[in-house]
């Protein structure tokens, strides 16, 4: 078979109760909007959620929240989200936060085989607690092992049929690093363009890394926050 997939149902096969799974996004930006609503369709329990954050506004991975789907999440910034903050307080959640350089360096060594590594980042603080700290050149370090999952729902601008992808700008945040720390990726593209349509060097992630392609044309694309400047008296 092919990677290409007709349905967000297909694309989604083989996720099921106890999955651990990294979602692509930042905020609302670059969210696999149609693949987030299949999973709440779905309905798995206890999944492990690693993404930046979890949505915000009730909005994106929000409704996994809401839908009461996640038992633990891996996170960097919880801001504005007053789902994940009410979840966090009364206990329905447990919450990591990790620095979002060390989030991101646990995917990476992930992808690249690495099991560990000692970074001086959080010591100190409570996030080297329980950690093992050792000293290099008189600096000390905290190891933090690699961070895995059995899925990768992300979002691409472009992709072609073999799972070569392009991301749009920003959009591209965390999404390649964590196809390469999943068992299985799956990408919702915008368009989907045929083999060697998309430059050589335009690739931003090789298609090896990628298991799935879900073309989706319509994306709601929310803005959480717009911020104008005000208009010059007599503009």
């Amino acid at each position: 078979m092919g990677k290409v997939r007709e349905s967000v149902e297909q694309a989604l096969e083989g996720i099921e109760d106890g999955a651990s799974i990294m979602v692509g996004g930042f905020g609302l930006c670059g969210n696999a909007e149609a693949l987030i609503r299949g999973v709440v369709e779905k309905a798995p329990k206890e999944l492990t959620l690693i993404s930046n954050n979890a949505g915000n506004l009730g909005k994106g991975l929000a409704a996994w929240l809401n839908a009461g789907l996640i038992r633990k999440i891996f996170c960097t910034y919880v801001g504005n989200n007053e789902d994940l903050h009410r979840m966090m307080a009364d206990g329905t959640v447990d919450v990591t936060i990790l620095p979002q350089g060390t989030f991101v360096e646990r995917m990476r060594a992930a992808g690249a085989g690495i099991p560990a590594f000692f970074t001086p980042t959080g010591v100190g603080t409570v996030v080297a607690e329980g950690k093992e700290i050792r000293e290099f050149d008189g600096r000390e370090y905290v190891l933090e092992e690699a961070l895995h999952a059995d899925f990768a729902l992300i979002r691409a601008a472009e992709a072609d049929p073999f799972g070569n992808l392009r991301f749009y700008r920003t959009a591209r945040n965390f999404s390649p690093i964590m196809a390469t720390a999943a068992k299985t990726t799956v990408v919702e593209c915008d368009q989907l363009v045929g083999l060697g349509e998309i430059d050589p060097d335009d690739v931003h992630l090789p298609g090896a890394f990628v298991q799935r392609v879900l073309p989706v044309a319509e994306h709601e694309d929310a803005i959480e926050y717009r911020t104008t400047r005000p208009r010059p008296e007599g503009g």
